[in-house]
C-alpha cells in the first residue's frame, strides 16, 4: 500500500490505487454479483418455488446476507488493504497464527480461479451466440445444434480465448481504474439492455402466462423447507459472497465511503437485475408455448427458439447476447482480479503479469473443458463444494477470529453513527452458521445456487 497525506491526516490506499467513488465503487460490485445465476436460474426458481411467495424468503436472505455478509468481506478487503491471501492472514495474525491465515486464504482463491476457468467456456459460448445472432444464423438454424457444436471438446477455442483476452486487457489498463470504467459503461448498459426487452415482451400476445408463472403467490410453498433452501442459496451465490472477490474490492474502497450503503445498494441493484432477467425471459418464453427451463438450455436452446418466432427477433437476440455478455465479462474481471491482486501482493510482481499468468491457466485449463458435460462437472465441484466452503472460511476469520471489535471500527469508518454492536452478534451467531449450512446442504442437494 502507499500512504497519503491530506490536510494532515495520514490515508492509507493500496497500490492499484482505489475506486474514485461510491458509484463507481457499487457499479463493480454490482457487475461482479450479477452473472448467469441472475439470467438462466433465477427467473425458473422463482416461479418453480411458488412464485411471489418465493421472494419472501428471498429478500430476507438478501437483506442477511449482503448486509451481514458482503460487509465483511468489503471490510476486511479495505481493512487489510489488500485481497484474499493477505486478509486472511491479517484475520488470524490477530491470534499470532497468520501462517494458517494465508494457507487457508489459498482455498477461496482456488475457487475463485476455478469459477474463472468454468465461466470463461460459458461466456465463449456467449460470445459465439452473439456473433451468430449479429449474422443472422441463429435465426435460421436450430439451436440444440448450435449449442451442441460450440460446446463439444475443442468446439469453441476462438471465442473462449477472446473472452479470456478481452478480460485481461481491461484489467491491464489499470486494475481500480480498468475496472471502475468497464462497469461504469457495461453495468447501465445491461440494465438497459434488458428494460429494453422486458417491455418489449409484455407486448407479446401470451405472455401473461409467463406472469403468472412468475408472480402469482403460491402460498403453501412457503410450509415447504425446500422453498427455503433454494432462496437462501440462490440469495447467496448472487450476491457473490465467496470469501475472495469481493475482500479485493473492499480493498480498493477508499476510507471516507459508508460500508453498509455500498452493501445496500449492491444488494438492491443486484435483485433488480435478476428481476429484470425474469420480466425479459419468461414471459417471452410463455407467450410461444415453450416449456421453461433453467441452466444453459434455457440460454442457448430455449430463448434462441422465442427469438425465431418474435418480430425483430435478430435485434432482440442481439440485444439479449450484448446484455448477458457484458454481465458475464464484468464477473470474470472481479474473478481475474481476486486471483491477481493476492499474487502480485504475495510474490512481488507487477499487476499486469498476475494478470497475464491468471489468463493463461484460465485457458490452459479451460481448453480440456470445454465440452459441457466437463464444465458441468467441473463448475459442479467448484461451487457446491469450494466456494461455499471458502466463503464459510471467510465468514469465520471476520468474525471469529478477528474479532467484532475491530470489524465493527472498519464499519463505522466513513459513517456518522457507530454501527451497533447487535450487528457483529448477528454476523457471528447468524449469519457464520448459515453459512456452515449453505456449504452442507449444496452438498447434500447436488448444489442450491
Amino acid at each position: 500500500m502507499t500512504k497519503m497525506k491530506a490536510d494532515g491526516v495520514e490515508k492509507q490506499f493500496h497500490q492499484n490505487g482505489q475506486f474514485k467513488n461510491s458509484l463507481g465503487f457499487v457499479l463493480a460490485c454490482v457487475g461482479s454479483a450479477v452473472g448467469m445465476g441472475n439470467i438462466w436460474l433465477f427467473p425458473y426458481r422463482l416461479g418453480q418455488y411458488g412464485g411471489a411467495a418465493f421472494l419472501i424468503p428471498y429478500f430476507i436472505f438478501i437483506v442477511l446476507f449482503g448486509m451481514v455478509g458482503l460487509s465483511a468481506e468489503f471490510a476486511i478487503g479495505r481493512r487489510a488493504q489488500t485481497g484474499t491471501l493477505g486478509s486472511y492472514e491479517y484475520c488470524w495474525e490477530s491470534r499470532k497464527k497468520g501462517k494458517i491465515g494465508y494457507l487457508l486464504g489459498w482455498i477461496p482463491l482456488f475457487g475463485s480461479l476455478g469459477i474463472a476457468i468454468g465461466y470463461s467456456v460459458i461466456l465463449g459460448w456467449v460470445l459465439r451466440t452473439l456473433a451468430s445472432s449479429l449474422t443472422g444464423q441463429l435465426m435460421v438454424e436450430d439451436s440444440g445444434t448450435l449449442f451442441a457444436e460450440m460446446s463439444s471438446s475443442f468446439g469453441n477455442i476462438p471465442c473462449h480465448a477472446l473472452i479470456i483476452l478481452i478480460a485481461c486487457i481491461l484489467l491491464m489498463v489499470g486494475a481500480t481504474k480498468g475496472i471502475e470504467q468497464v462497469n461504469k459503461f457495461m453495468m447501465p448498459a445491461f440494465f438497459l439492455l434488458f428494460i429494453v426487452l422486458a417491455v418489449r415482451v409484455f407486448f407479446l400476445e401470451g405472455a401473461f402466462a409467463g406472469y403468472e408463472f412468475l408472480f402469482i403467490p403460491k402460498w403453501e410453498y412457503l410450509l415447504k423447507i425446500d422453498t427455503w433452501i433454494m432462496a437462501m442459496g440462490q440469495a447467496f451465490f448472487s450476491l457473490s459472497i465467496t470469501g475472495s472477490g469481493m475482500i479485493v474490492y473492499g480493498s480498493y474502497l477508499g476510507k471516507n465511503e459508508d460500508i453498509l450503503k455500498s452493501c445496500r445498494n449492491t444488494a438492491l441493484f443486484d435483485t433488480l437485475a435478476a428481476m429484470l432477467a425474469a420480466l425479459a425471459i419468461m414471459p417471452a418464453v410463455f407467450a410461444f408455448g415453450i416449456e421453461p427451463a433453467s441452466g444453459p438450455p434455457l440460454m442457448f436452446i430455449t430463448l434462441p427458439q422465442v427469438f425465431k418466432q418474435m418480430p425483430f427477433g435478430q435485434l432482440f437476440a442481439s440485444f439479449f447476447f450484448i446484455s448477458v455478455a457484458f454481465a458475464g465479462v464484468t464477473s470474470l474481471i472481479n474473478l481475474f482480479e481476486a486471483v491477481s491482486e493476492s499474487w502480485q501482493t504475495r510474490f512481488k510482481m507487477p499487476h499486469n503479469a498476475a494478470v497475464i499468468i491468471c489468463g493463461v491457466i484460465s485457458m490452459g485449463v479451460g481448453i480440456f473443458i470445454e465440452d459441457g458435460g466437463r464444465v458441468g462437472s467441473w463448475m459442479d465441484f467448484i461451487t457446491i463444494l469450494v466456494v461455499p466452503f471458502g466463503a464459510l472460511l471467510g465468514a469465520f476469520s471476520v468474525y471469529h477470529i478477528l474479532g467484532w471489535k475491530e470489524i465493527g471500527e472498519e464499519l463505522s469508518i466513513g459513517r456518522a453513527k457507530k454501527v451497533p454492536d447487535w450487528f457483529g452478534k448477528i454476523g457471528k451467531y447468524v449469519y457464520v452458521p448459515i453459512a456452515a449450512i449453505v456449504f452442507v446442504l449444496g452438498v447434500i442437494y447436488g448444489g442450491i445456487g
